[in-house]
């Protein structure tokens, strides 16, 4: 499948800042410097983003349990595509996303954990996906791919496992949209965080502080309520949550207290 097959264009313009904890600074010393002309909203207006992850869902009330993370506040919703053969197990494709695209209006991101996925990204955004991204350990050519992914449309993420260092990802910083680390090993839900994974969630944030780059950090395993405040101040911009949301008695209550934690961390990393 060539690059100029598809023929789509992205379904909205982002509106979030792109580099949200400089921003958070930059606001605070906007207020700080006494410019009364300046205005600090654009920088403090920013917030985490909570993408609740559909995998720990109970799939027969799936709409209704979508609508409820929308009311808690959720911006993203996060779909965990596995094909049995790079991870250990199988769950979703095309189909899924497109009824998912007809019961909400929110973003989709899909995190392809499957061997040769450029056969299946066209798929994948014309079933609605608005973000998806691939593994560096699942791509051959990684940086066609990424731009095989916005060439159709949807924004371009790069995705690394535990095991995989940061320093694998150094050649396509310029040309990624976000980056998602994973901190737990892909393939099942419900796992426990790998807390040595935030240092490399640190140094991307590092090197995009001192290059000037536009990409954002996502982290997907084992985030709850007890530790979203030291991932977010790790340099983390978007959460995937699926047990701690969809396992708790109200998920929508679930959502609101890891944006008021996410939150309260980012304002005191300021």
């Amino acid at each position: 499948m060539r690059i100029a097959d598809c023929e789509f264009q992205a379904a909205a313009e982002e509106k979030e800042i792109r580099n949200p904890h400089s921003a958070i600074r930059n606001g605070l010393n906007v207020l700080q410097s006494g410019n009364r002309s300046a205005d600090p909203g654009e920088f403090l207006r920013y917030r985490v983003e909570i993408a609740p992850s559909v995998l720990a869902a109970d799939f027969g009330r799936l709409a209704d349990q979508i609508r409820a993370v929308e009311r808690g506040g959720a911006s993203i919703i996060h779909l965990d595509v596995m094909d049995g053969h790079f991870v250990p197990n199988i769950t979703i494709g095309p189909p899924v996303v497109a009824s998912l695209r007809k019961a909400t209006s929110l973003r989709l991101d899909c995190h392809l954990m499957i061997s040769e996925p450029d056969r299946y990204i066209e798929g994948f955004r014309r079933a609605g996906a608005d973000m998806i991204s691939v593994h560096q350990e699942a791509c051959v050519h990684l940086d066609r791919t990424l731009a095989y992914i916005r060439s159709c449309g949807a924004s371009a993420g790069a995705v690394i496992n535990p095991a995989t260092p940061a320093e694998t990802l150094r050649e396509v910083l310029e040309c990624v949209d976000f980056i998602l680390v994973m901190s737990v090993n892909p393939g099942f839900g419900g796992q426990e965080f790998i807390p040595r994974t935030l240092e490399k969630v640190r140094r991307l944030a590092r090197w995009r502080e001192e290059h000037g780059y536009a990409y954002r950090l996502e982290i997907d395993g084992g985030v709850e309520a007890s530790n979203i405040a030291e991932v977010v101040r790790a340099g983390i911009d978007m959460v995937v949550a699926g047990s701690s949301v969809f396992h708790a008695a109200d998920p929508a209550a679930a959502v609101e207290l890891l944006l008021q934690r996410a939150g309260a961390a980012t304002m005191l990393q300021i």
